[in-house]
């Protein structure tokens, strides 16, 4: 029997996008989630700065942002250490084939193409990060 005062830890998520509308969108619906803790990141050079501060268990990236995209993001990540294993959903414009094939081969866990719906991302962010929401 586990003691009932004992709390929950959160799982921290940064979500990595240039459009803020789109992040605020992500953000907001990443906060319904029960046991997150979501910041954001407007580019990749923002986000390694709050990588290198904080430990994340999951990272939302879109592909296209200037200084540092998600995909070379995504590579940097994958030769870190730390973030090695820390899985990493891409949300992002580019459709075609290849550029879902080339973000999974770099690494990424799974891959969203805009324009994407909050119950879409709530449900794979749960998947991934294995949330099981009371449904009471």
């Amino acid at each position: 029997m586990t003691d009932s005062t004992e709390p929950t830890r959160r799982l921290n998520v940064l979500v990595v996008e240039d459009s803020p509308p789109m992040r605020k969108m992500i953000v907001f619906a990443l906060s319904r989630v029960k046991g997150l803790t979501v910041n954001e990141a407007d580019d990749g050079v923002d986000a390694l700065r709050k990588l290198a501060q904080t430990r994340y268990d999951l990272i939302v990236t879109d592909i296209n942002m200037p200084i540092l995209d998600g995909l070379k993001l995504v590579k940097r990540l994958r030769a870190d250490g730390a973030y090695m294993r820390v899985p990493i959903i891409i949300i992002t414009t580019e459709g075609a084939a290849e550029d879902r094939q080339r973000a999974l081969a770099l690494g990424a866990n799974a891959y969203i193409t805009k324009p994407i719906q909050a119950p879409q991302v709530i449900k794979l962010v749960k998947e991934i990060l294995g949330i099981v929401e009371d449904p009471r």
